[in-house]
This record gives C-alpha cells, structure tokens and sequence, in this order.
C-alpha cells in the first residue's frame, strides 16, 4: 500500500500543473495580442489600406465630378516618360547626397561630447538636438533671411572676402543646395545623438588600453571609435536616406510654391504633390507614390546588403 501512494501520488499534481499551464499559456499567448490590438488596427487602417487603396488607384484615371476608370498601367508608362520623374529623382538624390555628408560630422561631435570631464556636454546636445525638433515652417523664415540675395547674412559674410553670393533660393543651379544645407543643419542633432548613444556602449577599456599603447586621440578615434560604432552609423544611414527621399515640408517652406525655379527642383514626393493636389491628377500620382515607395524600399534594401561588408556587427 505505501508503495502503491508513492507511485500515484506525483502523477495526478503532475497532469493538473501541465493542464494548468497550459491553460496559463494560452492565456499569456491571447492577453499581448489583446494589447497590441489597437496599435496593429492603427497600421491597418492608416499604412495598409492606404497602399493598398493607393496601389489600386494607381491603375485607374480619376474623373473630374469623381469615379475612376481602370487604364491599366497607362499611368506608368506615361510616368516613365515623363521628364520631371527624372529631374525630381536627381534633386532627391542631390539633396540626400548632401544631407549624408552631415553624419561624418556629426560622428566627430558625438566623439567631442563623449570626451571624459567636458563641462556643459548637456547644453550642447541640447542646443545640436534643437534645429531638429524646430517646426520646418520657423526654420524655413530663419534660413530665408539667411539665403536672401540682397540683405542675407550669408551674402553680407562672402562680400567682406570680395565673393558676390547669388540669389541662392532663386536661382535653379542654387536652390536645392540651399534647402540640402537646411537639411544637413537640420538633421545633424538627430544622427549626433543616436551616435552619441552607441558611443556609451565602447568600453573604457579599450581606450585605457590604446592610451597605453602610445596610441593617440586621432588614433584612438580611427582604430577605436568609427570601427565599433559603425552599427549605430548604419542605422543613422538608413534613417537618413529615408527621411531624405520624403523630402517636402523643408522644400516647400523655403523655397515657396510660386518660386520660378520650383520647376526645377522638385523633389520625388513634391512632384507628387503637384501632380495630386494641384494639378488634380490623382491615377498619375498614385502612380508617383508607387514609384517613389519602390525607390525608397529598393535603396533600403541595397543598404543592408552592402551593410556587411563595413558595419561591425561583433
């Protein structure tokens, strides 16, 4: 008899925990998705079904009282051979290429604030964190008066060193270097502060350890530095490219929708707007979004497929 107790007694505790945990798993596996319901019927509703209603619309010709007609991908390939998608893809790419250039900067300034016993480190990524949180719309006046060709600051400082400076934000070759520099100034608190972020994860050792070795700070920073936060360069990199192929509100604020040279340099997403809300020709600029979502998911894509030839993942 006391042998028969101690075989069953374990066995049926055993079964109700493993019923009871189960019954705790499928309750652990409903309750996070419960949670999250909201977030994900957001992006169903506001990202998804906006593509998909885009994707469709892309396809069909809009009427002038409303109601679409389906043309195939007529709309395509009048887009392709459209001369502006050209012209708008090189000022996107003229402006992302310049706003690039800001993360080497903002890698050696993120390097200077992570110095050790630097006073005043937090004012200063406050004030490099500012320009970015600043409304396009301010930023646009500030840098007007700036770029303007008869009183700006920026002509008053060449002409004490003999240079007349142009009419920056009207004049074609000129305006969409002006509004890459905003960009650039703009972007440089947000990309500082991701890198100096990744900076905190170097161990002090290895510097401790270089020191020892005779290495210099220039040293240190080469060998050291850029090469552990190339993780955090990468996804400075990607947010970048991104941001810069939506490039619209900054473009608009500064350069304004009647400027002559507008034309001329509009980025992807302006053309965009041009074509569906000005020009009302919203099956063409579907087209354009399509387009310009493929671009942008093609480029992304590049990036992590060359990202392992230079980001340091160990």
């Amino acid at each position: 008899m006391t042998g028969q107790t101690v075989l069953r007694t374990p066995s049926a505790p055993l079964s109700s925990r493993r019923v009871a945990r189960r019954g705790a798993a499928r309750g652990e596996g409903a309750w996070p998705w419960i949670f999250v319901l909201p977030l994900l019927t957001g992006i169903g509703v506001f990202f998804i079904w906006p593509m998909i209603q885009t994707a469709y619309y892309s396809f069909t010709e809009w009427g002038v009282f409303g109601g679409t007609t389906f043309t195939g991908v007529e709309n395509y390939v009048r887009l392709f051979a459209d001369p502006r998608l050209y012209a708008s893809l090189g000022n996107t790419l003229i402006y992302t290429a310049v706003v690039l250039l800001g993360i080497p900067i903002a890698v050696y300034l993120a390097s200077l604030l992570n110095l050790p016993g630097l006073r005043f480190a937090s004012f200063y990524r406050v004030l490099f964190f500012l320009p970015y949180v600043a409304m396009p719309t301010a930023v646009a006046i500030v840098w007007r008066i700036i770029f303007n060709g008869d009183f700006g600051i920026l002509n008053y400082t060449l002409s004490l060193v003999g240079i007349d400076g142009p009419y920056w934000i009207s004049t074609p070759g000129t305006a969409m270097f002006a509004v890459a520099i905003v960009g650039l100034w703009s972007s440089l608190g947000f990309s500082m502060i991701i890198l100096a972020s990744g900076l905190k994860n170097i161990a002090p050792e290895l510097y401790e350890a270089a020191e020892l070795d005779g290495a210099t700070r220039w040293r240190q920073f080469r060998s050291i530095t850029v090469p552990l936060l190339t993780p955090s360069i990468f996804f400075v990199t990607i947010i970048t490219v991104i941001s810069s192929f939506q490039l619209f509100d900054l473009l608009y604020a500064i350069l304004g929708s009647t400027n002559p040279v507008l034309p001329k340099s509009m980025s992807l997403v302006y053309f965009f707007y041009d074509q569906g809300f000005v020009q009302n020709d919203k099956g063409y600029a579907a087209a354009i979004a399509i387009v310009i979502f493929l671009i942008i998911g093609l480029v992304t894509l590049l990036q992590f497929r060359l990202q392992k030839r230079w980001v340091n993942n160990d």
